[in-house]
């Protein structure tokens, strides 16, 4: 099973956007940025999800600092495409940020490539 956490501004719309798309083997739950830290550094979830106003820090200000800037992309307002997210993935990434009015787009990419490597 792999464990999403959603943190930030909207993070219950995020933590929706995925538990509505059903994929199987993905659980997702809404979580604080020091919480989510914590468990993903001890294994207990895998990825994180945050979002803010602009994606640009907030979204991922306390996981960038607990985790490092090697685990964590922001997007910011742009929209990636299903390449460049399995690209991220591949590379390590596991803690993603973006804007607010990009939830549905972006979480559903995400939750999916997410899933597909799963």
């Amino acid at each position: 099973m792999t464990k999403i956490l959603t943190g930030g501004v909207g993070k219950t719309e995020v933590a929706n956007a995925v538990d509505a798309l059903g994929l199987d083997g993905v659980e997702v739950a809404v979580s604080s940025d020091m919480d989510a830290a914590m468990k993903l550094r001890s294994g207990q979830a895998d990825y994180f999800l945050g979002t803010c106003h602009t994606g640009a820090g907030a979204s991922l200000g306390v996981l960038v600092g607990l985790l490092g800037q090697p685990a964590c992309h922001t997007f910011g307002r742009s929209v990636p495409t299903e390449e460049q997210v399995a690209a991220l993935l591949a590379d390590g990434k596991k803690v993603f940020g973006f804007s607010m009015d990009q939830i549905d787009t972006i979480a559903p990419l995400l939750a999916r490539a997410v899933a597909a490597r799963a």
